[in-house]
């Protein structure tokens, strides 16, 4: 079973239990900004986990360990340097990177209309354990904030490669369908600034941090580092499984 897959199980047994008398969505009135997109995506066994590591990932704290630890870069970011949401894994499928996502992580299958037009289905926004039925009130998130990404290296990278890393739908993880209020509260903050409002996505969100991290070879800082330590005390069974970015 797949990371995805095991994250949908754990969610649907604890919605089973604190939702049951009424499910809460988060309204298009929290904010403004349109709703952004994601993808589903699973490394093979044998590229799992750092280059060398074991088929079943490596312990989150060693993984975090694998950082290179420098200063963010300031200044200089545009939005527009990473260009988003493009064709997608499948070019052919008439989705864009976005709409792939959302089917990729529903928990139940939306009906997919004309030019990959989404509606009803259902997803769960692991950041704060939401269930949403409404695919226009899900963001798709960055694991890794493209604002974050730039100051952690992705400011050397040339266009194709800003692209690649904004629509990387071949990592599990590097996209994920969230509620529109933890997206936006999110922003650009890293761990040490921000983290989801739900306790029990914290070892999730710290390995997908990292694992998104190592896979694109972006660098942190020591705040950041010294957070997602602090989190692996607290997960000593959450593995992180990657594979290089080519």
């Amino acid at each position: 079973m797949n990371r995805r897959a095991t994250l949908t199980s754990v969610l649907t047994a604890l919605l089973a239990v604190s939702l049951a008398a009424c499910t809460t969505e988060p309204t298009a009135a929290q904010d403004d900004k349109p709703a952004v997109p994601a993808a589903s995506r699973t490394a093979s066994p044998e590229a799992s986990g750092a280059p060398g590591g074991p088929a079943g990932g490596t312990a989150l704290a060693e993984a975090i360990g694998q950082l290179k630890i420098a200063a963010e870069v300031a200044g200089g970011y545009d939005r527009k340097a990473f260009k988003h949401w493009n064709t997608g894994l499948d070019a052919d499928d008439g989705c864009d990177t976005r709409e792939e996502v959302l089917l990729a992580e529903a928990v139940k299958p939306p009906t997919k209309g004309s030019g990959c037009k989404l509606s009803s289905g259902e997803w769960l926004s692991y950041y704060d354990e939401l269930t949403i039925t409404d695919p226009g009130k899900l963001d798709i998130d960055h694991m890794v904030p493209l604002e974050e990404a730039w100051s952690s290296g992705a400011q050397d990278w040339d266009a194709d490669r800003r692209e690649a890393y904004a629509n990387d739908v071949q990592a599990e993880r590097s996209l994920v369908a969230v509620s529109f209020k933890t997206n936006r509260g999110k922003d650009r903050k890293d761990p040490a600034e921000w983290l989801p409002p739900a306790e029990s996505a914290h070892c999730t969100y710290a390995s997908d941090w990292t694992g998104t991290k190592l896979r694109w070879n972006l660098t942190a800082d020591q705040a950041e580092v010294d957070t997602l330590l602090r989190l692996a005390d607290g997960c000593p069974d959450t593995t992180v499984e990657f594979t290089p970015a080519s």
